[in-house]
């Protein structure tokens, strides 16, 4: 069992090479086609400034339903996909490769031996997505982030359950219901598309090999329920709201 946990780490090694760079803006990372180069990592920055042309906490437009069945999207999906696979992650936002897309996935392999105490979470790719309705109970969890490389862990609580929407690579808009790692991973993902990662909302930090000894000495709470003390990951969204709502009321 020390094995298992110290293996998990309790973080987000989402991709360990990531986004697409920060040199991806305007038209370009508007679209769906990709650049030829290798991905790279678009890393989160505390300068406000530089926020201001950092595609991490730009707003994402909504893929269209003349973009659904598309090559470019198929392809957008693959590329995402295959560095989220090789390097070991379990869901990647399309903002992380430098677009400014409504889309991520999520996916958990049975032998990812970071995550295998949390379940299985069969791929997932979500386009357009919103909650339509979340459980009142939470649960912690400790994120980390490639967009955050050489930063601490952060403790944040997250829905224990969510009811989502979105459309599918073929353009059909479903709903269902997310819960265990499934939904952490789903509401890790949207707050990139929200704007930012966990750096934003957590205020209790530590580094990865002190995570490690303390959740392996069971000093540390791992996936319980915890009450509103502990920051949300989402407490600025509202459930039901579409992206484009939510960036529309925080301009405001």
């Amino acid at each position: 069992m020390k094995a298992t946990r110290s293996a998990l780490l309790i973080s987000f090694a989402l991709v360990s090479s990531g986004c697409a760079g920060a040199k991806m803006r305007g038209a370009d990372s508007l679209s769906l086609s990709m650049p030829d180069n290798d991905l790279t990592a678009v890393q989160h920055t505390r300068d406000p400034e530089a926020r201001r042309t950092n595609v991490l906490y730009l707003p994402a437009r909504a893929i269209t339903m003349q973009e659904f069945g598309r090559p470019e999207l198929s392809s957008l999906l693959a590329r995402m996909r295959a560095l989220m696979h090789s390097t070991g992650g379990i869901g990647i936002a399309a903002n992380q490769v430098g677009k400014q897309l409504q889309v991520f996935m999520i996916e958990a392999k049975p032998n990812n031996p970071r995550y295998q105490v949390l379940g299985e979470v069969p791929y997932q790719a979500f386009i357009n997505p919103r909650i339509v309705a979340a459980s009142i109970e939470r649960r912690n969890f400790w994120h980390g982030c490639l967009s955050a490389v050489g930063e601490k862990r952060g403790n944040v609580a997250t829905y224990e359950w969510i009811d989502v929407e979105a459309a599918d690579e073929a353009g059909i808009v479903r709903r269902s219901r997310l819960g265990g790692l499934a939904a952490v991973i789903f509401q890790h993902e949207l707050r990139h598309l929200l704007g930012g990662t966990y750096l934003d909302k957590a205020t209790t930090f530590l580094d990865k090999a002190e995570l490690d000894e303390k959740l392996d000495a069971k000093a540390l709470s791992f996936f319980d329920r915890v009450d509103g003390r502990l920051p949300l990951l989402l407490d600025d969204y509202r459930v039901g709201e579409t992206l484009e709502e939510y960036y529309g009321r925080r301009s405001l």
